[in-house]
């Protein structure tokens, strides 16, 4: 995906009439908040969906923040992006917030010009909110796929510690009301959609896997070519505990720095920019292992394969993913996974045959796992191509069929017939529903 961006160009025409006799294709407006060259989970795999469907035939429109600034739009890779005026979120350095004032309107503007099947929000805050209203008001079935957790946003607004619990219920209490008013709700996994259940949302909610191309995430063919990988990189030639991910607060990056100062002589690298960077470079000089961690930053997207495949093991430590892409596209390269026991990453382990799940907080712990992987090659072996195996059940063609399908499937239906309150008729707990 091209990161440069297109100054302001003039709007698009109205898509064609269809051909007499031609199969329709399909059209899809979908609305974001974050979108590249954010880097998140959700941003990368809003992009892959985007240029997913475009591939298969559909016509596909995205509306999100600016990056710069000023509104334009543009193509790439086959699909329109309609970028709205922005401004920095403050809170974190690359994701911007588009400003309110005037973006009701556009949409509406949208949505008469180019008139799509259905609406695909990717969250629930300033685009995917305002969109979604507009898309009911002119009858516009919305499918919203969730990917948020109070947690991943408590350290770039600074919650103190005490008031975190009830920041949680308002948060998910407002999750509630934006997607009770949607035709279909999807999240990646089953625990993802199991914890919208237990948060009271009282409608189904489909786990649609977030997908991973097989093709371009790959084992290395030869174990040889492991050792010129790492050299490229500048990476030294030693056994390789991978992380790929922000470097901020929910990532729990500190606990893998932690459990390498326990193994034995393994080294850690780190893809990944994020605020607590200085804070792990501090705390690989305070645990004696500066040496043996590695800080590559920001990989760019077509170098992503190799990095992996420099890599023996993949360890991750976050307690709050909804799916990792991270964790898919190791996998899909033939590492073995060490993960902790939370949220839904135990979805992506197989206990001793394709890596292990340890207990968050227990560094320890997750040094002892990890030796054990790095210190018996035929283990490692045959792990890697355990986790080759579950990533294809994974795979991205299928993930984007199924959209299709929804979309399909509401198309015609019209926005409306809600619930009374966000988390059900009653407001409340009952009745709560999830297709697992």
């Amino acid at each position: 995906m091209s990161t440069s961006f297109a100054p302001p160009s003039p709007a698009l025409a109205p898509p064609p009439e269809p051909v007499p006799g031609a199969r329709p294709r399909t059209r899809v407006l979908i609305g974001t908040d974050t979108y590249p060259p954010d880097v998140n989970g959700a941003a990368y795999f809003t992009a892959r969906l985007a240029r997913g469907l475009a591939e298969r035939g559909a016509r596909v429109h995205v509306v999100c923040p600016s990056p710069t600034g000023g509104p334009y739009t543009a193509e790439r890779d086959g699909v329109v992006e309609h970028r709205l005026r922005s401004v920095s979120s403050l809170v974190h350095d690359s994701v911007r917030l588009a400003l309110p004032l005037g973006v009701r309107g556009h949409l509406d503007r949208l949505l008469e010009r180019l008139r799509p099947d259905a609406v695909h929000i990717q969250n629930h805050f300033l685009v995917g909110r305002m969109l979604a209203s507009a898309a009911r008001a002119r009858g516009v079935p919305v499918i919203a796929t969730n990917h948020f957790m109070p947690e991943n946003l408590f350290d770039y607004v600074h919650v103190p510690g005490p008031l975190r619990p009830h920041a949680a219920r308002l948060a998910w209490w407002d999750l509630g009301a934006v997607l009770s008013r949607t035709e279909h709700v999807t999240t990646p996994t089953p625990a993802a959609a199991r914890l919208l259940r237990e948060q009271g949302f009282a409608r189904p909610v489909e786990p649609v896997s977030c997908g991973i191309d097989l093709a371009r995430f790959s084992p290395l063919e030869a174990a040889a070519g492991r050792a010129r990988l790492r050299a490229r990189l500048g990476v030294p030639d030693r056994p390789t505990v991978l992380f790929v991910g922000r470097l901020d607060e929910e990532k729990r990056v500190d606990e893998i720095v932690r459990a390498l100062a326990r193994t034995d002589g393994a080294q850690l690298v780190l893809v990944g920019r994020g605020s607590h960077r200085a804070r792990l470079e501090e705390l690989a000089r305070a645990e004696g292992v500066a040496d043996r961690v590695v800080f590559l930053g920001f990989v760019a997207h077509a170098d992503l394969p190799d990095v992996y495949r420099c890599a023996d093991v993949w360890a991750i430590a976050g307690t709050a993913e909804l799916q990792s892409i991270a964790t898919l596209e190791a996998m899909a390269s033939g590492l073995p996974v060490v993960a902790a026991n939370a949220m839904a990453l135990p979805h992506l382990v197989e206990e001793g045959r394709n890596g292990y799940l340890y207990t968050p907080g227990r560094p320890e712990e997750l040094a002892a796992r990890l030796d054990s992987v790095l210190a018996d090659e035929d283990l490692r072996l045959r792990m890697g191509v355990y986790s080759r195996g579950m990533a294809s059940r994974h795979r991205l063609q299928d993930s984007l069929e199924r959209f299709e399908r929804i979309y399909r499937e509401v198309s015609g239906v019209r926005a409306g017939a809600v619930p009374s309150g966000p988390f059900g008729a009653a407001g409340g707990l009952m009745g709560a529903s999830a297709r697992v």
